[in-house]
């Protein structure tokens, strides 16, 4: 292969869910493809890969984060947590448990990015508004149109969480 269509690989070793994952990639790969491609963690999904959608939401150190916006060379040492991973967390059990309550999923394509975001939300503020909900999740799209469900599970995982 010619020397200019090499690339870099760099090792990283990163914090996903509770366990140590070791990649090789290039350092400007988003976190959203070492995800996915690398690890073969399917659960966050690829919606826009401008960070305009929330498709692509996890948790770094907590943070609802846009993977696709997140190079893998800046990660470090923080906590990931993916949708894979966050039933094993109270709140993120209680807001799982509370969208198949509420039968929130129709397509189901953005609902890992809604409720990463949806958790991090009760986490901040474990009891909002209506105003909050909607501002919190204004960055999450859904195409089928399901937010009264996602604002009614949010309330309904609220109440059971605490």
């Amino acid at each position: 292969m010619p020397q200019y269509l090499q690339v870099a690989m760099n090792e990283y070793q990163l914090h996903i869910n509770g366990e140590r994952k070791d990649v090789t990639v290039d350092p400007s790969t988003p976190l959203l493809w070492v995800l996915r491609e690398a690890l073969k963690m399917t659960g966050t999904k690829y919606g826009c890969g401008i960070g305009a959608c929330g498709a692509c939401t996890v948790h770094l150190d907590g943070v609802a984060t846009r993977s696709c916006l997140v190079p893998v060379s800046i990660i470090g040492d923080r906590r990931i947590i993916t949708i894979e991973g966050i039933g094993n967390d109270r709140v993120g059990r209680a807001v799982q448990d509370a969208w198949v309550q509420e039968d929130v999923v129709q397509c189901g394509y953005c609902q890992s990015g809604q409720i990463m975001t949806a958790v991090a939300l009760l986490k901040d503020k474990p009891r909002p508004t209506d105003s909050t909900i909607e501002q919190s999740l204004g960055g999450n799209l859904c195409r089928c149109g399901t937010y009264v469900r996602i604002r009614r599970a949010i309330k309904g995982a609220s109440a059971r969480s605490r």
